[in-house]
Formats: structure tokens, sequence, C-alpha cells
């Protein structure tokens, strides 16, 4: 059964149809996005979150099956073993890679402090030479006015 409608619907307001543009390179794709975007200013942009790093499940704290001693293994715990032998591998490969990752952060950012002692050192040597110049030009504008006078 459909309900028979009250009243007619108005007319939906058309859009201007806009023409399609192919862009040729990674700049035009831009422009046109950000003309797409400032379109309407009012509209709120989606900003994406950033990407959690990709980081190993954590070892189970309680295991249930134990293989035991007495008996020889099964044919499918060869399998079982694989698996957790990759993920052990795995754990470990993301160990290594995060201390990697550690030592080259604090490798820059030591780099960073060194480059930023040498830049202060320089601007400080080249602060005291022009204090020099300034103080110099300073005496001879003295021993100038001093002159003119004892030549008076």
């Amino acid at each position: 059964k459909m309900a028979a409608p009250s009243a007619p619907r108005p007319p939906r307001p058309r859009k201007d149809p806009q023409p399609l543009v192919i862009p040729r390179n990674a700049a035009e794709e831009q422009r046109l996005r950000l003309e797409r975007l400032m379109r309407n200013p009012e509209k709120t942009v989606p900003i994406p979150e950033k990407l959690n790093e990709w980081a190993p499940r954590p070892p189970p704290e309680f295991v249930r099956d134990v293989m035991g001693s007495s008996a020889g293994a099964g044919s499918g715990e060869f399998h079982v073993y694989r698996h957790l032998r990759r993920r052990e591998y795995q754990r470990q490969d993301f160990m290594d890679a995060m201390a990697e990752k550690q030592r080259l952060d604090e490798e820059f950012q030591k780099k960073l402090e060194r480059n930023k002692m040498i830049a202060e050192e320089q601007t400080a040597k080249r602060r005291r030479k022009r204090q020099k110049l300034k103080e110099k030009k300073l005496q001879a504008k003295k021993n100038k006015l001093e002159q003119k006078k004892q030549g008076k």
C-alpha cells in the first residue's frame, strides 16, 4: 500500500553542470582539489587521521595448549609450532626496527643540536665583529671632533 501524497513536492534546485577537467599532472590535480574545497568555505574539510603503525600482537598471558613431553608430536603440531615461530620472528624484527628508528631519531636530534650550536657561534662571532666596527667608527668620529676643537 502506498500513501497518497498530500501535497506535490517542490522541484529540486538544479546544480550547474561542471565541466569535466582531467588533470595532467599532480600540481593541476592539487589545484582542482583546492578549487573544489574553496567553492564552499563553510563546509567542514575532512582531515585524515594518522594511520597507526603496525605492531605485533602481544604474546598471550596464559597458554592453554602446552605440548606434552611424554608423547610424540601429532601431525598438526608442526603447523602450530611454525606459526608460533613465525610470530616470534616477526615480533623480534619489529623490536629491532623500532630500536633502529629510535637510534636514527636520536642521531638526528644530536645533529640538529650541533648545527644549532655552530650557527649560534657564527652569529655571535659576526655580532662581535659588527660591534667592533661600530665602536671603531664612533671612536674615529670622536677623534675627528676633538681634532676640530683643538684646531680652532
